[in-house]
């Protein structure tokens, strides 16, 4: 698997599939992507939930909170119809379903939804694992919980998330670039994993990489634009529709 250029399947492969269900993950892999991004949240019984939303209500129509119900209740919702009768009866996969579903030389990037509490159930489920490091990657928004994760688990690469212009807020209280590489650098992380909005430009992109960190985007569905990330010397892409894009490229 190429390790400078390649496109993350942002939820499987969302566009078509129900996002974040063992649909969209298993037809990611068919279709050739190098790496899925998955969401996930922690359950009241502490199981590691593969799901966006801190609560079901969008994708099943039945509010439950994640961290308020347990594994087997979250287990009993329907999760696919949202998106196409065709995938009726789908389920809010456990980790450890989607973590047998990776094929040798792809790799799955965790985002933590639900905060540090996660993380040594997490550390569990990857060393029961027939994986590799490297096919693991770990991303957060929360920069204490991608901190720790870094030091309980120094063999996977783990990302930092930055909002930059996602909103007009986030635009305001987002760190600047040399804030974010210093941050990354502290905490022995890997790269950073940013909006893909026009606080990204050139120069944003080469401070980084610069700085030798790794540099992937989300999310990112215009071919276009897609090229002139590429150009920049993104090194990953996060998309919707990741065999599409690869085609249109």
């Amino acid at each position: 698997m190429s390790t400078s250029k390649f496109f993350i399947a942002h939820r499987g492969e969302s566009f078509d599939a129900p996002e974040n269900t063992l649909a969209s993950v298993n037809l990611a892999w068919e279709r050739g992507a190098e790496a899925v991004e998955i969401d996930v949240h922690l359950s009241k019984d502490n199981e590691i939930m593969v799901i966006h939303d801190a609560d079901t209500k969008r994708v099943s129509g039945i509010y439950k909170k994640i961290k308020k119900s347990s594994a087997a209740e979250l287990k009993k919702l329907e999760v696919g119809s949202w998106k196409s009768d065709k995938y009726n009866g789908e389920k809010i996969p456990l980790l450890k379903e989607v973590l047998f579903t990776i094929p040798k030389e792809k790799k799955l990037i965790i985002e933590i939804k639900s905060g540090r509490k996660m993380l040594p159930f997490l550390k569990a489920e990857l060393e029961k694992a027939d994986l590799f490091p490297e096919q693991i990657e770990i991303i957060s928004f929360n920069y204490r919980t991608v901190k720790e994760a870094k030091i309980m688990m120094p063999k996977n690469k783990v990302l930092y998330l930055a909002d930059l212009d996602y909103t007009k807020y986030t635009k305001l209280v987002s760190p600047s670039v040399e804030k974010l590489i210093t941050m990354a650098k502290r905490a022995n992380l890997e790269g950073l994993n940013v909006w893909a909005g026009k606080v990204l430009n050139e120069s944003f992109a080469k401070k980084i990489r610069s700085a030798g960190l790794l540099l992937y985007v989300w999310t990112v569905n215009d071919p276009e634009h897609a090229k002139k990330l590429i150009s920049w010397g993104i090194n990953g892409i996060t998309t919707d529709r990741a065999k599409w894009m690869k085609k249109q490229l």
